[in-house]
């Protein structure tokens, strides 16, 4: 079809220009003999002007019209500084009325009022609005430079099989029932892992694909059931080289997406994190870290802290510095409340005031402690303390979460920083109460520090392996490690985790003989694309940056997936349904 330029490209110097324009009618206002109609496609709005020979061309038009309009470009008297063809409309003298549109069941505009289920259940119309498109395009825009700068140094792009073996050790597998196979079942691939590392043994050397990747988990407002990630894998390296590789593709990718150029990026072990921050994935945006004040209460009568410390507990609290006064004991019992999510008991608190503590457990505190406190915290006027008691890593984690909370409350976090963080020294093993065993924290392919492997069976808790994630503004941007590549550190690490020898044969076979052919050193990440496009976008809902998403319950509202099947296709696959 003919169209000479797009709606978001004129300006002042295409002035009596005869253009021809296409898009979809954005809004249309009548103002006596005239009718304005605001043209709207993917590079933005021109204003198009039809006079009275040309009204009655265009009575019926309405909202999402798909209109062709021949023209000549006009400077506007009543110029709008909010569009970029603000200066300049088009005056009709020709008009092809390509297609119609029903009233439209959501307004199409930036700022919609439509409710995430309607947007949903008609994403095609939620996709017109600049928003999504642009967010489209910065995820292409991503792409095209992750591909252009792996490319240049050295990397291959391969495509991993989708239809794979199921080897579950984590997440739930999506599974395929095979027609030909009839009671066996191919999985959705969770991420290309143990193909990778196939390709690092086949001598590729330097891998990278643009990943599907699809896990039957709970879901939450930074995950979909099936997802993209960037997958790299690398031989004959170290955790530096990766780690220098990674911020080189992270500093080009601000750079040309953003015009910033990132620093070095900060680098800490995961016990360090917990400490400090009460999480593994901290937003270094924002102060207020947690204190240990394990220390001061060990001869207290304060029975709770005696309990809590006598049972190898922490102490642990975070200091909101001059918000004494902002926080009423209703506000107060919230953030208790907030704190039972995560598993605390209770949150005390204390406030200093004119050189004087008071607050829940300031009667139940010697003089002595609150001393210690004062001089510890470096308490000021109008400061407010929170504290957790508890066993194991509560203490940290729940206020890890309430640091996290009070960082949005306060509006301590500045929105135009972009702070990135390895996180470094991952315990290797987890301790799973449901299976009643230790698992692998990342995955059981990942290699363990040399110095920790004669603790493998006589005190895995306390085995720290080679893995590493990259945190950037608090979310989990990629994980990674340095591989196990020899034969006998394997199957120490399958029975340290409860998978017998014919197990790992029944999962993993076909992945563990091709380790006795000379395998190399390797290691690699996989990076959460929509993680890095949601950031990079300025939302905290993914489904922002995906052009057909899924809800919070895995459902496709607009396809209406997932959906029942017929009876013969069921009979097929030899499936009969409970």
């Amino acid at each position: 079809m003919e169209r000479t330029c797009s709606n978001g490209s004129l300006n002042i110097s295409d002035v009596n220009k005869e253009v021809t324009l296409i898009g979809w009618v954005s809004k249309r206002r009548n103002l006596g003999s005239l009718v304005f109609i605001d043209l709207r496609d993917y590079t933005g709005i021109t204003q198009v002007v039809f006079d009275e020979l040309m009204e009655d061309k265009v009575k019926d038009v309405r909202n999402e019209f798909v209109l062709q309009v021949k023209g000549i470009v006009l400077e506007r008297k009543d110029k709008n500084p909010k569009l970029k063809t603000g200066e300049i409309e088009v005056k009709a003298n020709e008009v092809i009325i390509i297609n119609k549109a029903k009233t439209t069941p959501m307004l199409i505009q930036d700022e919609t009022d439509a409710l995430e289920d309607t947007r949903l259940k008609y994403r095609y119309l939620d996709l017109r609005r600049n928003n999504l498109q642009n967010n489209l395009r910065l995820r292409h825009q991503v792409c095209m430079i992750t591909r252009n700068h792996l490319s240049d140094e050295g990397f291959i792009e391969v495509e991993t099989p989708i239809l794979c073996k199921s080897t579950p050790e984590g997440a739930r597998d999506y599974l395929v029932p095979s027609r030909l196979f009839k009671g066996n079942f191919y999985a959705l691939p969770q991420s290309p892992q143990l193909y990778k590392q196939l390709l690092m043994i086949g001598g590729v050397e330097k891998y990278f694909q643009i990943a599907r990747c699809f896990r039957d988990e709970d879901l939450r407002a930074d995950r979909q059931p099936e997802f993209t990630q960037i997958d790299i894998e690398m031989s004959f390296v170290e955790e530096e080289d990766i780690w220098l590789m990674v911020e080189g593709l992270m500093k080009k990718i601000f750079k040309e997406i953003k015009g910033i150029d990132l620093k070095p990026f900060l680098r800490l072990p995961y016990d360090e994190c917990i400490k400090r921050f009460g999480s593994d994935k901290p937003d270094l945006r924002f102060d207020l870290e947690l204190n240990d004040i394990t220390e001061i209460f060990n001869k207290t009568e304060f029975t709770i802290f005696k309990n809590i410390i006598n049972s190898n507990g922490k102490i642990n609290c975070i200091v909101a510095k001059d918000q004494a006064a902002n926080y009423s004991r209703k506000d107060l019992d919230k953030l208790q409340d907030f704190v039972k999510i995560y598993n605390a008991k209770a949150l005390s608190y204390l406030k200093y005031n004119n050189k004087e503590i008071t607050g829940s457990i300031a009667k139940v505190i010697s003089q002595d402690e609150k001393s210690q406190l004062i001089e510890k915290l470096k308490l000021e006027n109008n400061d407010l303390v929170l504290i957790v008691a508890a066993e194991d890593n509560i203490s940290n984690i729940s206020l890890g979460a309430l640091r996290n909370k009070l960082g949005h409350d306060l509006n301590l976090i500045d929105k135009e920083k972009f702070e990135f963080l390895w996180v470094t020294d991952f315990p290797m093993f987890e301790y799973s109460k449901e299976e009643n065993r230790y698992v692998a924290a990342h995955h059981p392919f990942t290699s363990i520090k040399k110095e920790y492997e004669d603790k493998l069976f006589s005190d895995p808790a306390s085995v720290y392996s080679r893995a590493y994630d990259l945190v950037l503004n608090g979310y989990e941007l990629l994980s990674g490690s340095i591989r196990i590549h020899d034969q006998e550190l394997q199957a120490k690490v399958f029975k340290a985790i409860g998978i017998s020898e014919q197990e790992a044969k029944d999962r993993f076979g076909f992945f563990l003989e091709a380790f006795n052919y000379g395998t190399p050193p390797h290691g690699g990440v996989g990076i959460g694309l929509e993680r890095l496009i949601m950031i990079l976008a300025g939302t905290e809902n993914i489904r922002d940056v995906v052009a057909f998403p899924k809800t919070a319950s895995a459902a496709d509202l607009m396809s209406e997936a997932p959906n029942k099947v017929d009876t013969i296709q069921l009979d097929e696959l030899g499936i009969k349904l409970k």
